[in-house]
């Protein structure tokens, strides 16, 4: 596929994803944590390298935040029919997340932007790139941020047959445990295409299906200013932002990042990631 259908299927396909109501936010929401507004520290790693760092001393806290090695498996999520839009909370709190990588190219510059900011994030990564740079993988372990699921090769789940389906979402859970430490806990459809069928093999194989409040249109490469001023603009309390660190050029979003963050941490919000409670 050329670059002009793959933005022109993106256009479509994400005016959908921005459109879902909150129910099914609402009822995702249950099944995870918030950090306290009034904390003004970052919450504890979330990486399993990361994690088993952590003190015994730290445990008490850890339960009840979600963190740490959990004495049981999570819950087993029920089928959604609508992902995941925000993260409740308190405070000025948001989420960033970054789709289609790990590439070399990018990825080692966004993971050392977030390190100098100490800013945990989300990396909904594709199998095929996963396996061709599983190191990328252990550093974000090991600097606490969180991996998602986003197949193997980036195709429209909607078109596929269930066998196919599970396929792409199950080899890049086997590639995800082996390098990051942990089987995902997050899902998330390429192109934000969601039915009823992804919704239940996500749920099949444990994992809770996260979309997005703000999209930066990064993947149109539109300037880093104009990247820049769409994350601002949609910063508020409990969003997730939508940027990718591979599927193409992504040097705009590099500097955007590196733009945005220190201003969005001046005007006082806080970046966390979702929590998923254990049993």
């Amino acid at each position: 596929m050329d670059m002009d259908q793959l933005l022109t299927r993106r256009r479509a396909l994400i005016a959908g994803a921005a459109v879902l109501g909150a129910a099914g936010a609402t009822g995702t929401a249950r099944v995870l944590t918030a950090e306290q507004a009034g904390n003004a520290t970052r919450p504890p790693p979330a990486g399993p390298r990361a994690r088993a760092a952590l003190t015994s001393s730290a445990h008490p806290l850890l339960s009840m935040a979600g963190d740490g090695r959990p004495r049981s498996r999570p819950l087993r999520p029920p089928v959604r029919r609508e992902p995941l839009l925000h993260v409740p909370g308190r405070g000025r709190t948001m989420v960033l997340t970054f789709d289609d990588g790990p590439d070399p190219r990018y990825t080692p510059s966004i993971l050392k932007t977030l390190r100098e900011y100490d800013v945990p994030a989300m990396f909904f990564v594709c199998g095929k790139m996963a396996a061709a740079a599983r190191n990328l993988l252990a550093e974000m372990a090991d600097d606490g941020h969180v991996v998602g699921n986003h197949t193997w090769t980036h195709p429209l789940l909607t078109e596929l047959r269930r066998p196919r389906i599970r396929s792409e979402i199950e080899r890049t859970c086997d590639v995800i445990e082996d390098a990051y430490g942990a089987r995902p806990q997050w899902f998330r459809a390429p192109y934000g295409a969601w039915n009823r069928s992804v919704f239940q093999i996500g749920a099949d194989l444990g994992m809770e299906p996260v979309a997005w409040t703000v999209d930066s249109l990064d993947w149109t490469t539109p300037g880093t200013g104009a990247v820049v001023r769409r994350v601002e603009h949609g910063a508020a309390p409990g969003v997730i932002v939508l940027s990718h660190d591979a599927g193409g050029d992504r040097s705009q979003t590099v500097r955007a990042l590196r733009d945005y963050l220190p201003r969005l941490l001046d005007r006082g919000y806080r970046f966390t990631v979702p929590r998923r409670r254990y049993a």
